[in-house]
């Protein structure tokens, strides 16, 4: 781990409280170039209604945008959860330098829980992933989402009313 890792992962879980205040599922990414970031996202399929609004995506997408470019190979990307195929497959298409991500996704995650997708020899690109970091914090944030998702969906289970056969006739 190297030492801006902490900082730009902090940014990261900025972006991904983003998407919690949005009803969102909380992730969020950055892309920084040179120390700087060029490129944050959160989560938004809700919102746009759209299977790619993740915030690796979104993340890339404004990095392309601001280096004028779509190869970000002296580009490094940080995510609160363990990417998904589909953003492991962006980031590598992208060519980027490095990916660091938060906690691991045991149901999805594509660099080391289901998939080893970042150092997959058969690609033609391989990159260095460095996971857990501030994965606690990652965590904690989904794991309050998707509780207070639960309660939610359980409270309004509990207030719908059925009408009665009677009261149906």
């Amino acid at each position: 781990m190297q030492t801006d890792d902490i900082q730009f992962m902090r940014q990261a879980l900025a972006a991904a409280n983003e998407a919690a205040i949005k009803d969102e599922v909380p992730v969020g990414a950055v892309v920084v170039f040179a120390g700087e970031v060029i490129g944050a996202g959160h989560n938004q399929r809700e919102t746009s209604q759209s299977a790619l609004g993740h915030a690796e995506l979104l993340a890339i997408e404004q990095a392309s945008g601001h280096l004028g470019r779509w190869r970000l190979s002296e580009c490094d990307i940080y995510v609160t959860l363990e990417p998904c195929i589909m953003c492991v497959g962006a980031i590598l298409q992208a060519r980027m330098r490095r990916l660091v991500f938060g906690c691991l996704d045991p149901k999805a995650g594509a660099v080391e829980s289901l998939y080893r997708l970042c150092e997959d020899q058969r690609l033609n690109h391989q990159l260095p992933a460095t996971g857990g970091v501030l994965a606690s914090e990652a965590g904690a944030m989904l794991a309050e989402f998707f509780q207070r998702l639960r309660e939610r969906k359980k409270h309004t289970q509990k207030t719908e009313r059925w009408p009665s056969p009677v009261e149906g006739a």
